[in-house]
């Protein structure tokens, strides 16, 4: 491995920052594509070069038509990370000047992929629930357009929350990148080959989606929804100090 000069954590102490800017400040003072901005150019954008990157993210948030046609192919019980693993690889086939990677524009691959994952995940929620796909919706900004693509239908447009808009922009941002993990140090190996930026990030998901990674937050969803209601909390707060009881919050 190697020591990141994008992020750094101290655990013990409480302590996340990204290129040196703490996270709470990040948190509460900017939106999640400024701090990827930060992220990929090592400072944070002036107004000028912050339009501008929202605009490319914008104009990229399309995907081909022709991933309509992998998602038939998928169960509709599928996992949502094995479809996203899936589609999000197949962008290399839409891609694939990339695998001269000596020429390849870094940064466009990267706008790329912040601009198409959202769009890919929300067609996986949609998928797996049988309602059809919502195109982007370039008249909002980058939350409200993953909120709109997740949950307006046909029928109804979705009215984002305000509230949920700023939560999920806050954990989009504790999430932007957290130094060395399994994920990332799959994608650097991967990449360390030449091999197409999509089918390397298609890896990262791969290792994203286990137990002990991601799929922590799985659990604790479904943790949550073994609970059921703040009438249970006390039930289950006595069965995790039970140490003969399996059960661990």
């Amino acid at each position: 491995s190697c020591q990141s000069t994008i992020t750094y954590i101290d655990g013990d102490k409480g302590i996340l920052r990204h290129r040196g800017y703490d996270i709470k400040d990040l948190a509460e003072k900017s939106d999640f594509l400024e701090v990827a901005y930060l992220l990929i150019y090592g400072e944070l954008p002036s107004s000028e070069q912050y339009n501008n990157f929202t605009k490319q993210v914008a104009h990229h948030s399309l995907v081909n038509e022709r991933l309509h046609y992998l998602f038939q192919t998928f169960c509709s019980s599928s996992h949502p990370m094995a479809i996203m693993l899936a589609a999000v690889g197949s962008l290399s086939a839409f891609y694939p000047d990339l695998l001269n990677f000596k020429e390849a524009d870094y940064e466009l691959t990267a706008i790329r992929m912040i601009a198409k994952i959202p769009t890919i995940a929300a067609m996986s929620y949609k998928y797996s629930i049988g309602q059809p796909f919502i195109y982007p919706d370039n008249s909002l900004d980058f939350t409200e357009n993953f909120l709109h693509m997740m949950f307006t239908t046909h029928c109804t447009k979705y009215k984002v929350n305000p509230i949920i808009k700023n939560a999920l922009n806050k954990i989009f941002i504790l999430h932007a990148d957290h130094e060395q993990n399994a994920s990332t140090s799959t994608v650097r190996i991967a990449g360390s080959s030449g091999a197409n930026p999509f089918a390397c990030i298609s890896t990262g998901i791969a290792s994203l989606w286990g137990p002990a990674h991601g799929g922590a937050n799985e659990a604790v969803i479904n943790m949550l929804k073994e609970i059921g209601s703040s009438e249970n909390i006390p039930k289950y707060i006595a069965k995790a100090k039970d140490k003969n009881d399996p059960f661990r919050l």
